[in-house]
């Protein structure tokens, strides 16, 4: 069964979730940050079919998420690599991951852990406004609008701050 393409909705959740919406996608994210980058690798790390494997990867190079390059050895081979697009999906991943620690877990129970090259944990992610107040779930409120230019986003925060 062919799935609905949701990438002309209105709805930012949808159109990302028509991107990375699948559990595949994402570990291939999440691999791929881990330094994963070659076919065999990926399909090894998640023991995924080569054709769902393949079909998942073209998606991510088309959607610009990942870029097909050469093999640096020189070898026949093309590796897979995170572009800015793909490693600004990092505070997804450990927004998810947090959300797994904290509710999917019993207390003790042994799991992958997460810190900075220090081995520090990774503090607790937090929605905030932009004044940098923290929000609870009630206080988010979605309507229909246009997305802001990045200059027009940075000029009403200066002549807020003013």
């Amino acid at each position: 069964m062919k799935r609905t393409s949701l990438d002309n909705a209105i709805c930012p959740i949808a159109r990302s979730l028509d991107v990375i919406g699948d559990w595949w996608t994402l570990l291939i994210v999440r691999d791929a940050f881990a330094g994963l980058s070659r076919f065999i690798d990926f399909q090894k790390s998640l023991g995924l079919a080569k054709n769902i494997l393949s079909d998942r990867l073209r998606t991510l190079v088309a959607n610009g998420v990942l870029e097909k390059r050469p093999s640096a050895d020189g070898g026949g081979r093309d590796e897979y690599h995170l572009t800015e697009k793909g490693r600004r999906l990092r505070v997804i991943l450990v927004a998810l991951r947090q959300w797994g620690e904290d509710n999917l877990f019993a207390a003790g129970e042994t799991m992958m852990l997460a810190s900075d090259r220090d081995h520090r944990p990774i503090a607790r992610l937090r929605l905030m406004n932009e004044d940098g107040r923290a929000l609870e779930p009630e206080e988010i409120v979605t309507s229909r609008g246009r997305k802001a230019s990045v200059r027009a986003s940075v000029k009403a925060r200066s002549a807020r701050r003013r």
